[in-house]
Parts: structure tokens; sequence; C-alpha cells
């Protein structure tokens, strides 16, 4: 294809070689006109020797259009009439002044000015300087019978990677059989001598190359494509093992990400894809590249504005990122593509290269995300709305006294410590009344779960137990017996600790259901009481509790609370146990006038993840004080 490619950009420059002789040519003509005497002359596709100029201007601060004039000058020498032809009187330019006894014998039949031989070698290195690939110029040493017996290393790419473990660029100057022993009478030794002869390019290989270099033993497989340049051929080869090892690695690439590329040369009209781009398509590639009239079709409607705008950012020659759905066996694909252009002077593009990436699978989970948000928000919403009721229906059923209050014998306070996180409005609950057997029932309790059910649970619990300390007894057992009977029939379940105090004995007779002991403390100290036998509410019809007894003293004091107290998701219980202990005997000992207010005051640290409901008593007999 490069050789037709070339070919066709000859002819095309043939009919601008009577413009040459007695007319100045525009400068985007004189650009294209130096591109192809590069191109023909070092034998390169015509869009790198284009790609050369560019640089050449770029590194010296000049118009490409001067620089090409310049190569325009060197190559052409600009005939007059009866002169040989344009491309004859370029060979006869180009030709080098070899310095060599054999050249000098030879010198017979070169006519180019020592100058123009110089330029030369020097021309052709900064080509090569500027092209990918291992490649390198070779000009021939001729015998006294004039057979080519070996060749001299004229040139080398930057990009040339040698095997044999030397610095490539010493190697300008070295005869091959020096340098690299291993090439004399090869496959690709013998293509140099037929296209120094007959000038027709020529490709060898896949042939093996014997190194016999430490560094790299062994054969390697190589393929070389020779052509003519000036005097001397240009010789380009790749290795089959490092070929298949970047094939591979490009293969791997674009099927991790979804990958695929492609260019478009758009003075040839020859369009390229990878595999990936196939199969991001899904196109078989034996019917090659879908056109970019067939590519544009498959874009969604919705989405050919934003098609339109990237087309419009390529026109003024920016480099366009941009992505659109596209509809494909049936099924729609997010695709990004990423397109920029190799311009000419004026900026119009003459060959295009694009990646695209297929984005499917990230844009349907920003999607699905998105979603999940918006139900999260939703949820979130309706979880604040439940929380509100929720508090609403708790104050309007278990409303918290701000102040300490006086029942037969004892002086009662509570508080209720919501938790940090509105969402976890939970079941926390007590109860604190007279009987009328004269009697004092105290009781607190936490209903698994959080939220309405829990709350609504709560109300019912509570109600329950005042209701049956009226109708049915005051034994704490009997008690948690019935609380356990209905929170079965509900497949509910609780925890509570019920006492009853007797003003009389100043006894306090108390039962549990999986819940915490009461901390009491007397002088400095304090103890859990002994906890009687009991499991929790509406996990067992049947479930049987057992009661303690406990005597008060006057400076006693007695707190019941829900879990929520001592429960931390960074502690364990015996760490959230400790600080309210210590508090409970700092207050005990101190003799303080207002001990529960004290003791409420000092416990007020919410939980994150759970209410609390304190219950605090201590005894008292004589009429209330001033201070509680």
């Amino acid at each position: 294809m490069r050789v037709e490619q070339h070919h066709d950009y000859r002819r095309r420059l043939a009919a601008l070689d009577e413009k040459v002789a007695g007319a100045q040519l525009d400068p985007a003509a004189q650009v294209q006109r130096a591109a192809g005497l590069l191109a023909g002359r070092v034998g390169c596709p015509v869009d790198e020797a284009h790609t050369y100029l560019l640089n050449r201007a770029a590194q010296q601060g000049r118009p490409v259009a001067a620089v090409a004039g310049d190569i325009l000058a060197a190559l052409q020498g600009r005939p007059g009439p009866g002169s040989r032809s344009l491309d004859a009187e370029m060979n006869q330019a180009l030709r080098p002044r070899s310095r060599s006894p054999v050249s000098r014998r030879r010198h017979a039949r070169v006519h180019a000015p020592s100058q123009v031989v110089d330029d030369w070698g020097a021309l052709v290195q900064q080509v090569l300087d500027a092209m990918p690939g291992d490649q390198m110029v070779l000009a021939p040493v001729f015998g006294d019978d004039g057979e080519v017996t070996d060749w001299v290393i004229v040139a080398v790419s930057q990009a040339t990677a040698d095997f044999s473990g030397q610095d490539v660029a010493r190697t300008v100057g070295q005869r091959i059989s020096q340098a690299y022993p291993a090439t004399v009478e090869t496959p690709v030794w013998q293509a140099w001598r037929e296209v120094l002869a007959d000038g027709q390019p020529r490709e060898v290989g896949p042939f093996p190359y014997v190194s016999r270099s430490d560094r790299s033993p062994g054969d390697v497989l190589m393929t070389a494509w020779v052509s003519q340049v000036g005097p001397g051929v240009l010789s380009r080869w790749v290795r089959h093992d490092e070929q298949t090892r970047q094939a591979e690695r490009i293969a791997q690439t674009e099927r991790l990400g979804q990958l695929g590329w492609g260019e478009a040369d758009l003075v040839t009209g020859q369009i390229v894809w990878s595999d990936g781009l196939y199969r991001i398509y899904e196109r078989d590639a034996a019917l090659g590249p879908l056109s970019s009239e067939e590519q544009n079709a498959l874009t969604l409607p919705e989405d050919e504005p934003i098609r339109r705008q990237a087309t419009e950012g390529f026109g003024r020659g920016d480099t366009v990122d941009f992505t659109t759905r596209i509809r494909v066996g049936g099924r729609v694909k997010y695709v990004r593509s990423v397109v920029d252009a190799v311009r000419d002077v004026q900026g119009r593009p003459l060959k295009v290269y694009g990646i695209v990436q297929d984005v499917t699978v990230q844009q349907t989970t920003r999607a699905q995300l998105a979603e999940a948000e918006q139900l999260l928000q939703q949820h979130q919403h309706s979880l604040a709305v439940e929380h509100e009721l929720a508090a609403q229906l708790r104050q309007i059923v278990l409303p918290v006294p701000a102040q300490p209050f006086d029942l037969p014998g004892l002086r009662v306070a509570v508080r209720y410590i919501p938790a940090e996180e509105a969402s976890r409005v939970g079941g926390d609950w007590f109860h604190a009344a007279s009987a009328d057997d004269g009697c004092v029932v105290l009781a607190v309790g936490d209903i698994a779960g959080h939220g309405m059910h829990a709350a609504t649970m709560m109300a019912q619990l509570r109600h329950m137990l005042a209701g049956l300390t009226v109708t049915t007894t005051t034994d704490p057992a009997q008690l948690l017996w019935h609380l356990n009977r209905l929170l079965y029939s509900c497949a509910t379940t609780a925890t509570a600790a019920v006492a009853r105090f007797d003003p009389g004995s100043q006894s306090l007779t108390w039962a549990q259901a999986g819940h915490p002991a009461p901390l009491h403390a007397r002088a400095g100290t304090t103890t859990a009481l002994p906890r009687p036998h009991g499991q929790l509410l509406g996990a067992d019809r049947d479930a049987r509790y057992d009661t303690a007894t406990v005597s008060l003293d006057p400076a006693d004091l007695l707190l019941f609370y829900t879990d929520g107290l001592i429960e931390h998701r960074r502690h364990t219980l015996a760490e959230g146990l400790a600080p309210v202990i210590a508090t409970l005997n700092d207050i005990s000992a101190s003799g303080s006038s207002q001990p529960l207010a004290d003791l409420l005051s000092r416990l007020r640290r919410a939980n994150p993840d759970d209410d609390t409901c304190l219950l605090a008593v201590r005894h008292h007999t004589a009429a209330p004080p001033t201070g509680r």
C-alpha cells in the first residue's frame, strides 16, 4: 500500500514540474512539493515526510513554507532549459561523495558539488531522526571489479533497537561487515544489491538473523523492507518476537480497557481499524471499517447535538473528546471518542486518528448509582418523617418530667437521652407511680428495634403495665409474666426491669427480663443488684420470672437504666459501665443535698446508635426540701 501511495503521489507531483521551472509555487503547494521530494528520495510515506517538515520548522522557529523552500532548492537544483529531467537532476544532486579510495575511483561518475554531497548525508539523518521504527541508510562499497563488496552505514534512526549490544549512533560511518558481521551474505544483504541494481523496493523474510552477541544469543526472526534512496538503500526491519509482544500488549490493553483505535487517510481514502474497534461496533472484520456516515447513523437522535458540537470543534482544529450513545445489534452502547488529526499548514486535516472506548458499564453503573442515591434520599426523607412522628408519639405517651418528683417513701428523677442519629428513635420507656396498696411500682424497658413500630409497642407495653398495677397485681414477677404474653402474641421482643417499693419495710423487690441490673450506691460504693432469673420478653410464651429483695437506707441511690447508657460501638460493656459506677460512687460519697439532679446532670452523653432512659431514686421520708 505504501508503494502504491508513493507512486500515486509521484504522478501527482509530475503535474507540478512545469510550474517549478518558471513560476513560484504558493506556500501550500511548496510544502506539498517538498514533502513529495523527500518521500521519493528517502523512500518513506508522504505523511511522514510532511511530519518531518513540520517538526523541522518548529525546531528552527521558521514558517514551514520557508523550510520547504530550502529543501526544494537543495533537492531540485532548479534546472534550466535543455537540462535533464527533474528526477535525474535530483538524483545527481543527492549522490554523495565517498571519501574512500573506492569512491574516488568511481568519482568520475559523480558530478554533484561536495556541499550537496555533504548535505545529502545530513538531510537523510535528519529525516530518519523524525521517523519511527528500526531504519538504516546504507551506501555501497565497490570492489575493483565494480561489484558491491560492503556497505557503509550513512544514517540510523533514533528509535533503532540494537540487539547486538552496541550503541547504534556509533555505528554511523562503519562498514556493515564490521558493525554487524552476521548480516553478510544474508537474504537482506542480497536484497540491498538487487534494489541498488534495479531501483525496485523489496520485502525480505521472515528470515533468521543469527546474533553473535552474548546479550542476545541465538536466532532472531526478522522481516526487512528495502528501497532505494539516492545512491544507497534504506533498510527497515522488524523483529517478529518484539512485534508479537507489542501486538499482544496492544490487544490486551484493548480488551482490558474496552478500547479500539482507528485512522483515516483523507488523501488516499484508506481507513484502518483495530480489532478492538470491530468488537465495539460488533462488525465482521471481513466487511472492513464503517464509513464516517455509517458510524454517525448509529448515533441516537437525542445525542446528535453532542456529535455536531464535537464535529464543529474538530473543524476548528481542536482535539475532541465526547461520549454518545449508539445502537448496535439491538442494544444501546455508550461510546467515548477522542479524535485528533495531522493537518497541513492551512489547518486542513490530512489524516484523522481516533480512540474509541466502550463505557457502557461505567455509564450504566453511574445511572444505577444515581437511582440508588435518589431512593436513598427518599428513604432518608421517610425516616426523617417517621422520626418526627415517633418523637411526637413519645412525647404524648411518655412525657418526661423536667424535675425530680416525690412518691411514697421515694424521690424519683427521670431523664430520656435520644440517640445521636435521628433515624435511631427507639422504644425505651419508664414507669414510676404509686399503687392502690400503698406501694410504688418502678420500671424501665427497651423494645427491640427502632422507629414507629418500636414507639407504638412501647406505648402498648407501658399502658398495659399501668393497667395491671391497678387491676391485677403489683408483684414484679407476675407483671413481667403478663407483659411476656402480650409481646409473644405480637411477635415482638423487649427487655425490662420492674420493682415494687414498700415504704413501710423500706424494702425493694424486683424482677428482670433480660435487662441490666439496677445499680445500688451506698456511701461511695456502687454494685449491681444480684439478678434473679428471667428471660427476654416475647421470646418464650411460658417463660418464668423470679424476684429478689434489697433494703434501702436513707442515703442510698438506686439507678435503673436501659442499655444505651453503657453500650457503645467503640468500647465494651465493662468499659461503658465503669464511668457510670465512678459517677455514682462520687455522688453517693459527697453528701450532696440534691444527689438525683447531680447524677442525671453528669449522665448526659448520648449514644450514637440507641436511645437511653434513666430512672434514679433515693430514700425520702421527710418533707420535700428546697434542693432536690
